[in-house]
């Protein structure tokens, strides 16, 4: 089970950090993905981790301003998201996969737990 928390309302060009916390024994197989799904639009890809937290992945759109993180001790993944714009506002999701492959998955298909969004609304 996730949850995901930290959202909120952030001005342009600043930042929000957003953590997804795992119920669990084995989080450290888990790779894990952030994706967001903005009003009208499909969900995307923002960023992902593997399990041991040594291969990341990012969006185009994301790359140099998000990072993604995780503690394996705490079960947490973290987004960082710093120089923030209104086309970032969307419900940000956390999802995860148990699985031997060390490497991330930038598309949901290769996720099956999900955790209630969270949203983030960036204004101008």
């Amino acid at each position: 089970q996730l949850q995901a928390f930290g959202g909120g309302l952030a001005q342009a060009g600043g930042s929000l950090r957003l953590s997804c916390v795992a119920s669990g024994r084995t989080f450290s197989r888990y790779y894990m993905g952030w994706f967001r799904q903005a009003p009208g639009k499909e969900r995307e890809f923002v960023a992902a981790i593997s399990g041991s937290g040594g291969s990341t992945s990012y969006a185009d759109s994301v790359k140099g301003r998000f990072t993604i993180s995780r503690d394996n001790a705490r079960n947490t993944v973290h987004l960082q998201m710093n120089t923030l714009k209104p086309e970032d506002t969307a419900v940000y999701y956390c999802a995860g996969r148990s699985s031997t492959y060390s490497g991330t998955y930038d598309h949901s298909r290769y996720y099956n737990s999900w955790g209630r969004g969270t949203q983030v609304t960036v204004s101008s």
